[in-house]
């Protein structure tokens, strides 16, 4: 790895433009990032030195719109080095980023534009610009909007605000890399988090917030020029702008842009990224994939395939102390060349590093991932804290636990079991909304999760689920749906599952099939797929019902499901039903399926 200097320290950084500066003085010449080229079909790397003239370049465009520090100005971009180039470009003049989600639904971004009171707004091209023609009315506060493809006239009403990228910031237009006197502790962006009720709120994050942040979650695990960060969590999301962005420009890393999810697969054999930030649905993609495939294979092939797992996973506990030598070890070896290497080959082959926050890491995925040697570290986080809270580190890897906090977090267990968090890097507070912060933040600064947690001996922080997720059965009984549910998505039949039962006497669920598989269970059933009715059928729910009880065993006995509504359309960002970070929006969900739920419950007393 690199020589410890390669770390910048946030006290010689100041700021997240002062970063990019050290950066480029120390590493003018290493590569910075690596972008394809769909035109060269190539990956074309870029030196530190060229991002800072393209920043430059950039700079020079924005003051001419006579933008003025504090000014907050907009950004939404797929993962690119445009998006990183305008970020530090704003930040070095004192702007404030305001991100927003590709994906998200225009309704929001508007809401988000208006209520930040964003001047200017840079997004990819036509795509974009077209899911904001319903809104276009409302976004009275941008004065200008740069897209970094043209847009040819004629396709759009016209709109003098919008300008190709080219034009506004011309190639030689470039100067000297602007770097303006800003405190540590102003603001740098806001970034509004997509709740899963009510309007987002825009969380206030200072330049010392997110370096103390990036600083603190390195000192976790050793890393430097040698690594390479594969790009693909939105950098809209805090955990990849902070851990996939700032970081690898504090210990000097490359970062290469993902093309796309689709093509995840693919840049992970061709790139061999060494280091991965992700959330546990793409980890819980590559785990069915694999699953799946194994079911064409011999009963011998699946065998040395559990075997493979299972030996592994024991070799991890020995290294962690907390299992002892076992004889069946000494198969590794020849276990990882014949099972193992082939399976982590497909993520590149030299992966050190596998963060996964966000959510919980299904236990079953950890074990499998680790035991075919996959170094997975589960963390916790929160956008109001920069994110990151905790994380797993490689000599103390828990994978049940979030691990325990970063150097410099304090965390405790306030009322109704709820993690309280202080620190550096702990949020200003809401924009606009001093309502939402103090019901959040307190007066001696702790930051309100809203989760429930325990810690054991050893600091280990454990999330027990969401306060205001819990559901009271009507008996008392007390179940966190989020657990159930990544259960019940194990088996690749459902896509999605949530839980409901608050108040009631019993649980039920609404799920969401996978089209294949629900045709073939169709078929054992002898039932039609393409026709409605055949969702309704209690044959149909009987046999759903048992694959979620399979699903479900290791649960307490009131925390079964007794009554299931299945559908096979998909809860997406697009129709409302998922925010942005891929989680469910409780609410909409309960009122769109109204209906289907009142009638599980309807006369359940006549029910056996």
């Amino acid at each position: 790895m690199g020589e410890p200097n390669d770390v910048i320290t946030p006290a010689e950084a100041g700021t997240l433009a002062g970063l990019l500066r050290e950066r480029i003085a120390r590493t003018p010449e290493r590569i910075a990032y690596r972008q394809y080229d769909p035109e060269g079909e190539a990956w074309v790397p870029r030196t530190w030195a060229q991002v800072g003239r393209e920043v430059a370049r950039w700079q020079a465009a924005l003051l001419r719109e006579g933008l003025s520090p504090g000014d907050r100005v907009a950004v939404m971009l797929r993962n690119c080095q445009e998006w990183v180039i305008f970020d530090q470009a704003c930040l070095g003049l004192g702007l404030i980023t305001v991100p927003l989600y590709t994906d998200d639904r225009p309704d929001n971004i508007a809401y988000v534009l208006g209520d930040a009171g964003a001047r200017l707004l840079v997004l990819g091209g036509r795509m974009q610009w077209r899911r904001l023609q319903e809104v276009r009315e409302r976004l009275d506060t941008v004065q200008r909007v740069v897209s970094v493809q043209r847009i040819e006239p004629g396709e759009f009403p016209e709109d003098p605000r919008l300008m190709a990228l080219e034009e506004w910031a011309p190639p030689d237009g470039g100067g000297e890399l602007t770097i303006r006197d800003v405190e540590p502790d102003a603001l740098a962006t806001i970034v509004y988090t997509s709740g899963t009720t009510g309007r987002s709120k825009g969380v206030m994050l200072t330049h010392q917030n997110i370096l103390q942040n990036a600083y603190a979650a390195q000192q976790c695990a050793p890393m430097g020029p040698d690594d390479l960060f594969l790009s693909f969590l939105p950098l809209s999301h805090t955990l990849e702008r902070t851990g996939g962005c700032y970081m690898p420009m504090m210990v000097g890393a490359q970062v290469a842009f993902a093309r796309s999810v689709q093509g995840l697969s693919e840049d992970l054999q061709n790139l061999r990224p060494t280091v991965l930030i992700s959330v546990p649905r793409i980890y819980e993609l590559i785990y069915g994939r694999v699953i799946t495939g194994l079911e064409s294979r011999s009963a011998l092939e699946r065998l040395l395939f559990r075997l493979t797992v299972g030996v592994g996973w024991r070799r991890f506990q020995h290294q962690q102390g907390r299992g002892g030598w076992h004889p069946g070890l000494l198969l590794w070896p020849l276990l990882k060349r014949l099972v193992a290497d082939k399976v982590t080959a497909r993520l590149g082959g030299r992966l050190r590093y596998a963060v996964c926050g966000g959510a919980p890491l299904p236990p079953p995925i950890a074990r499998f991932f680790i035991g075919l040697g996959l170094p997975v570290y589960h963390g916790f986080g929160m956008t109001e804290a920069s994110p990151v809270v905790s994380v797993n580190r490689p000599d103390d890897n828990l994978p049940a636990s979030v691990g325990r906090p970063l150097p410099g977090v304090e965390v405790r267990i306030g009322p109704q079991d709820e993690l309280l968090i202080r620190g550096p890097s702990v949020m200003q507070g809401y924009w606009n909304n001093p309502e939402a912060t103090a019901e959040t933040l307190d007066a001696e600064g702790w930051l309100h999760s809203g989760d429930k947690a325990r810690f054991d001996e050893q600091g280990h922080i454990f999330i027990i689920g969401r306060i205001k997720d819990i559901l009271v059965l009507g008996n008392g009984e007390k179940v966190p749906p989020a657990d159930m549910e990544m259960a019940i998505t194990l088996d690749p039949l459902f896509e999605q599952a949530m839980v409901l039962g608050e108040g009631r006497p019993f649980l039920s669920a609404l799920v969401v099939l996978h089209r294949e598989e629900w045709r073939r269970l169709a078929e054992e059933l002898e039932v039609d797929p393409d026709d409605p009715a055949a969702l309704q059928d209690r044959k149909v729910e009987k046999a759903l019902l048992a694959r979620v009880a399979e699903q479900l065993k290791e649960f307490h006995a009131y925390a079964q499901i007794r009554r299931l509504t299945p559908v096979l359309e998909s809860w997406e960002v697009d129709n409302g039903l998922l925010t942005p970070t891929m989680k469910l929006k409780r609410r909409l969900i309960l009122d769109r399926y109204a209906p289907q739920i009142e009638a599980m419950y309807a006369g359940h007393n006549h029910r056996k």
